[in-house]
């Protein structure tokens, strides 16, 4: 007869095999809170299979479609639906064990938007993006015009990341972070660095709009990392929205930083480059010491995208090599930077 240790109630309950969880939990007395009266529709009898789960039953149709809607992983099981099988034991821990609890788990079924995703390891890509200098600028403008220009700047970002099928999941004043792989697990890494080379793109195809109206010209850094992530629905009063935690986004905020020690607009991490080298045109390798973490690594300074993942696939007659796009990519690299250097010389002449 199979049976149950139950956490955090550090009780063992034998099981019979007609008996779902729920049932076998009430009938030894434990508190298994069960809103919807064991119907697969409230959530709020799931339980976590901490071990044994080659012992439950597969998934009904019922635990099935609430599965789906909220993301739920292989070891979270409705108590209401799954029975056991074979003679095994299966440690579980209840999720839900006071009022606090029962509300946020009906609060992820209740979701509109559907958001309403439990904590999972993924692996996915983060991109951070900042503009260079804008607390200065904004302190030369009206509250009206920081506004103004921030909303056009991230309306122009928005629609590359929206091509790409990134999620912006946060503003940071005048920085963004952006993930890629939370629902789209289709060529992460390819996704991340295309939205990260033609934000650039983008903002300087903006920039000539910029300089009319304020005589500046906008410069961001971009750095993106990929790597294991815990993504999931936080917030409170049913405001909730998919976040990714962990130290693979510390990280990638750290690699958007790097750029203003390196001098560069683009950079991405080595286990980036890993999955992304047959396609990108590195301009430069370098290693940089990461704040909050120890020695140094090895970042790569990204100038463009070949347009087709393998290089077979060009076509001598009608598109450019990877090596002549390669060319081109770093001289229009090199002009962009030459044109920099000639507007500081040139700018202080003018403000006089």
């Amino acid at each position: 007869m199979p049976q149950i240790y139950y956490l955090p109630d550090e009780r063992l309950v034998e099981v019979d095999e007609s008996e779902v969880i729920l049932e076998a939990s009430l009938r030894s007395d434990i508190p298994h809170t069960h809103v919807c009266g064991g119907n697969a529709r409230c959530s709020t009898c799931r339980v976590l299979i901490v071990d044994g789960l080659e012992y439950c039953t597969p998934r009904n149709p019922l635990e099935e479609a609430l599965t789906e809607k909220l993301h739920l992983s292989p070891t979270i099981r409705l108590a209401c639906q799954t029975q056991l099988q074979g003679s095994g034991k299966v440690t579980l821990r209840r999720l839900a064990l006071d009022v606090e609890d029962i509300e946020l788990l009906c609060d992820q079924v209740d979701d509109r938007n559907g958001l309403g995703m439990i904590g999972e390891e993924k692996e996915i890509a983060i991109l951070f993006a900042d503009i260079r200098g804008f607390t200065s600028f904004s302190e030369t403008v009206t509250p009206y015009d920081v506004i103004y220009l921030l909303n056009r700047y991230f309306q122009r970002m928005g629609e590359v990341i929206q091509r790409y099928d990134g999620m912006i999941n946060n503003y940071m004043g005048d920085g963004m972070m952006v993930l890629f792989g939370v629902e789209n697990s289709d060529r992460i890494a390819e996704r991340a660095v295309r939205t990260g080379v033609e934000m650039l793109e983008a903002l300087e195809k903006l920039n000539p709009y910029l300089e009319t109206l304020y005589h500046r010209r906008l410069k961001i850094g971009i750095g993106i990392h990929y790597g294991p992530a815990v993504v999931g629905s936080i917030g409170a009063f049913r405001k909730k929205v998919v976040t990714a935690i962990g130290d693979a986004v510390n990280f990638a905020s750290r690699i958007e930083s790097a750029n203003k020690q390196v001098g560069t607009s683009l950079l991405i991490s080595e286990a980036m480059y890993e999955q992304v080298k047959d396609l990108v045109i590195v301009n430069q390798a370098v290693q940089v010491q990461v704040p909050g973490k120890t020695g140094e690594y090895r970042l790569y300074e990204i100038i463009d995208v070949t347009e087709t993942p393998c290089q077979e696939q060009f076509s001598s007659s009608t598109k450019e090599s990877v090596a002549e796009k390669g060319w081109m990519a770093r001289l229009n690299h090199f002009w962009q930077r030459l044109l920099q250097f000639i507007r500081g010389l040139i700018q202080p002449h003018h403000s006089a």
